[in-house]
């Protein structure tokens, strides 16, 4: 059986992972000196949108002059799935936290890691498409090897547009419940290891009684 300060942890990751839901999970900015107020657009768990109304237009107005393809978020077969996912890893932790079995966790933690690489591979390797698979034939602006690839964290320069890339307040609650179930595994454990010791402590002293 878990112990209590697992299953709290481990129900505090479920209601961070809900949050998932309501706030966005990555956000991609552009700045460059024609647009001196920036354009972005929010990564969220079913959907893209610009951070104004205008964004996201104007994102795939710019990208139609390097060749790159249209953002089409309803086209984006990751975005219909996600809602499902992160519903079932939530499930999967309350489970966990209102049962104590300590097999649910470890699937929990199993799946969460998971999910956790997938979902950043995936990302990078949809920014990659994005930013190499070009239209060239049709593209207003060419320049010979140049790809348009905007960091998965961090600030790249593309042309005269900076690109930054950083998880959004619903990443930081996925984060933050990953780092929660950590720790309510760890302490799992640890538990279970002094549990077993004190066992075997008490086989130990039964074992010598009985000698005497």
């Amino acid at each position: 059986m878990l112990p209590l300060r697992s299953r709290i942890l481990l129900a505090a990751a479920a209601i961070l992972m809900a949050g998932m839901f309501v706030f966005p999970i990555w956000s991609v900015a552009l700045s460059a000196p024609q647009y001196p107020e920036g354009l972005a657009m929010d990564i969220r768990i079913n959907t893209i949108t610009g951070r104004t109304p205008n964004d996201l237009g104007n994102i795939n107005n710019l990208n139609h002059y390097i060749g790159m393809k249209r953002i089409e978020p309803d086209t984006i077969r990751e975005l219909r799935l996600m809602p499902y996912v992160v519903a079932a890893l939530a499930g999967l932790a309350l489970l966990a936290a209102a049962t104590g079995r300590r097999s649910l966790a470890w699937v929990f933690a199993g799946c969460l890691a998971v999910f956790a690489v997938a979902g950043l591979a995936d990302f990078w390797w949809w920014t990659w498409d994005y930013g190499h698979n070009l239209d060239v034939e049709n593209a207003i602006i060419r320049v010979p090897g140049m790809s348009y690839q905007p960091p998965l964290i961090g600030t790249k320069q593309l042309l005269n547009f900076t690109a930054t890339s950083w998880p959004a307040a619903g990443g930081l609650f996925a984060f933050a419940a990953a780092g929660l179930t950590g720790l309510a595994i760890w302490f799992a454990r640890t538990d279970a290891l002094r549990q077993r010791h004190a066992a075997a402590a008490v086989a130990a002293v039964t074992g010598a009684e009985r000698v005497a």
